[in-house]
């Protein structure tokens, strides 16, 4: 018997039905689907510490359940003192298991830790149903030491669907439970 993620056999089970019957999809295959999750920190402060960055990717890899990797700069900034190849950030992209894994501790642990929480405003919305939504600490997740934490970090996370407008894409999210700001 193999796992499978809680949040995957709900989309299964109850999404589709759900969004089909909301929507008037044809076939289930309509249906919009979460085709993965892009974690990414800039670190500006990595320009003069390198460490900043080895220690982000370590985290992040912690965060997310699977190796992050640096992100290196694309051009030279002199105002910025900031040379091509330079190591500026890190991002890991998840698809399949380890992504509806993450979106269930992300929803049910990690927002919940969010100090003075009310809610996520559904204004990170790109037009085409992806969102983005950014988090200010790092420290939410609970597989980070606070106390072995020298620098708290934000990062951003884009959660990209099939859904081709912000309407499917914000009635999926809302399904498996994203807290979105009531109106």
């Amino acid at each position: 018997m193999s796992y499978t993620p809680r949040l995957k056999e709900k989309y299964k089970a109850e999404i589709i039905p759900a969004l089909t019957e909301k929507f008037g999809y044809k076939t289930s295959m309509r249906v919009p689907k979460l085709t993965k999750i892009v974690i990414n920190q800039g670190l500006g402060a990595a320009v003069a510490d390198k460490k900043i960055v080895e220690t982000a990717v370590e985290e992040l890899s912690r965060i997310a359940g699977q190796k992050a990797i640096q992100t290196k700069s694309k051009k030279d900034i002199s105002n910025f003192k900031l040379r091509k190849g330079m190591p500026i950030g890190a991002m890991v992209t998840l698809r399949g298991d380890n992504m509806y894994n993450f979106l269930d501790r992300l929803i049910s642990v990690a927002i919940p830790r969010t100090r003075d929480f009310r809610g996520i405003s559904a204004t990170g919305f790109d037009g085409r149903g992806n969102f983005n939504y950014g988090v200010k600490e790092h420290i939410i997740f609970p597989e980070i030491d606070i106390d072995k934490v020298n620098r708290i970090l934000g990062m951003d996370i884009t959660f990209v669907t099939t859904a081709e407008t912000d309407e499917e894409g914000k009635a999926l999210l809302d399904a498996f439970g994203f807290p979105f700001l009531k109106k």
